[in-house]
């Protein structure tokens, strides 16, 4: 019975653990060479909801850091604008946001 407890135990401190990494939000990007850039996004900030003034149809190639560059936005912002974004793996054809007003 002890055993069962212990092991209960310790799957939900895992558990938290695990969650509490995930919210951290790293973020790597690699550039054409393979050369791999991390970036923190900011500490999450309770903001109004947003409406996408300007969108962009991802083409061949490009990656969120390169949208976010040609856009003139930090990653932190291109990410507030595309909270859903699997920065890892975008396809052509993609819609991103790449600028937004409070709504």
């Amino acid at each position: 019975m002890a055993n069962h407890r212990a092991a209960a135990i310790l799957t939900i401190a895992s558990l938290l653990v695990a969650v509490a990494l995930t919210d951290a939000r790293l973020t790597v990007q690699l550039d054409k060479l393979g050369r791999g850039r991390v970036y923190f996004a900011s500490d999450a900030v309770t903001v109004p909801a947003l409406s996408c003034s300007k969108v962009h149809g991802v083409k061949a190639g490009e990656t969120c850091f390169s949208m976010a560059q040609a856009a003139r936005l930090k990653q932190d912002v291109f990410l507030g604008f595309n909270p859903n974004i699997n920065c890892e793996n975008v396809f052509v054809g993609q819609w991103v946001c790449l600028a937004a007003t409070s709504a």
